[in-house]
């Protein structure tokens, strides 16, 4: 029964508030007169919160649509899919070929895979959109739109800069040594996703071109590791910023100038996909409210706290070490918020320091996957999909499987201080 409620976000919704209520109640039998006023409070600062997220999204999401168009207009995004047409044309059977479709998801993951996420979003968004349209059924997730979403949740993240920067300002002698670990980790959680979900639609994972890609991406990879590591340690983030913004602006300026050789009104191009981004802005806020107060509340009830306290002990009482649990937080509220999380892992790097284990494990665990519950709620609500089948649970599944690896990794590479 649990299985089935995580699967389906409605669901889900209720069992956060009941379960928070519980938690609750026992704690203001136990003394903790503070805990109900500070669960209402959450109500509100997470509605806020939500709206906030919404209307900051307005103008990113405006910028990207437009140039999306622009994309389309010019020709830029069908010849991107051809690149890649042959991979996604195996993992997305249901996209026909050269479909705008391919261009968007492509864009989403590649800003993702640069840890562009202000980038990434409104094209995920975009990339809905177009699947919706290939949809027969409009209430229900098509299997596009669950491999889509399964790869987002899973997470890909090449580039760190983020939690780089953060460990930066934590004072980590070498901010950057969190680096391959975390590719091992988001990397692995991505396979185990693909192969999981390709399984349950029956694709076929023998086929020859699958296979070259993925022997190309596991090369490019390690090819990027190596090059990361070849830096100076003090050009390393810098480098990498300015490499992937690089390609960003190089995107945009050859889908303006494609289009503009080809004779495409630019500028009334722009407009008419940059109007797309404020409705859809509007669209989301009410599934926004309603996951970000659930997680508001889970947090405020110390449900959080008292599962992270069951778990150390349980691992405790198995004889196993635990140093692990002091980053067990960040790992539990990935899938649930991805400014929690981010967050809990300063806590964490701040309580027992940047180069501890757990406060490398903590930023391990921060990138080695995606925030699930959000990405469902905001790109299943963003097309008014109320019957999301698996989502959730192959999106858990993979979540697990990342934050495992990051474990395993942590233990791996660094020594227990």
């Amino acid at each position: 029964m649990i299985t089935f409620i995580l699967m389906v976000l409605n669901y889900l919704w209720v069992l956060f508030f009941l379960v928070s209520f519980i938690v609750a109640i026992a704690q203001l039998f136990l003394g903790n007169t503070v805990v109900i006023p500070d669960m209402v409070n959450s109500t509100f600062d997470m509605s806020k919160t939500a709206f906030e997220i919404s209307l900051g999204l307005t103008g990113v999401m405006t910028l990207w649509l437009g140039l999306m168009k622009v994309g389309e207009a010019g020709g830029a995004i069908r010849l991107m899919s051809k690149i890649v047409g042959p991979f996604f044309s195996r993992l997305f059977p249901e996209i026909p070929k050269e479909h705008p479709a391919m261009g968007s998801i492509l864009m989403n993951f590649s800003a993702n895979m640069l840890g562009l996420d202000n980038a990434a979003t409104p094209l995920g968004l975009k990339a809905m959109k177009e699947l919706q349209e290939l949809n027969p059924h409009k209430e229900k997730a098509s299997n596009a739109m669950l491999m889509f979403l399964t790869i987002n949740t899973a997470g890909l993240t090449i580039i760190p800069v983020s939690i780089m920067a953060f460990r930066t300002q934590a004072g980590a002698a070498n901010p950057t040594d969190i680096f391959l670990p975390l590719i091992i980790a988001t990397y692995g959680s991505l396979v185990i996703a693909i192969l999981t979900l390709a399984i349950i639609q029956k694709i076929n994972l023998f086929d020859k071109v699958l296979i070259a890609y993925f022997v190309a991406i596991i090369g490019g990879i390690s090819g990027l590791a190596w090059l990361v590591h070849s830096l100076p340690e003090n050009e390393i983030s810098k480098v990498i910023d300015l490499f992937g913004n690089l390609i960003i602006l190089s995107i945009v300026v050859s889908f303006i100038a494609l289009a503009f050789f080809r004779k495409v009104n630019v500028y009334e191009t722009f407009i008419e996909g940059a109007k797309e981004g404020f409705q859809v802005s509007i669209t989301i806020i009410p599934y926004l409210v309603a996951m970000l107060v659930g997680i508001g509340l889970l947090r405020s009830s110390g449900t959080m706290d008292l599962l992270t306290l069951g778990i150390s002990k349980t691992i405790a009482w198995l004889g196993m070490d635990t140093t692990f649990t002091d980053a067990l937080p960040v790992a539990l509220m990935k899938p649930f918020s991805g400014s929690g999380a981010r967050g809990l892992m300063v806590d964490v790097m701040n309580e027992f320091g940047a180069d501890s284990f757990a406060g490398r494990l903590a930023c391990i665990m921060n990138g080695a996957t995606d925030t699930t519950f959000y990405i469902l709620a905001l790109y299943f609500g963003s097309v008014s999909i109320k019957n999301t089948r698996y989502a959730a649970g192959i999106g858990l599944f993979a979540d697990f499987i990342g934050m495992l690896m990051a474990i395993m990794v942590a233990y791996l590479f660094f020594s227990i201080t």
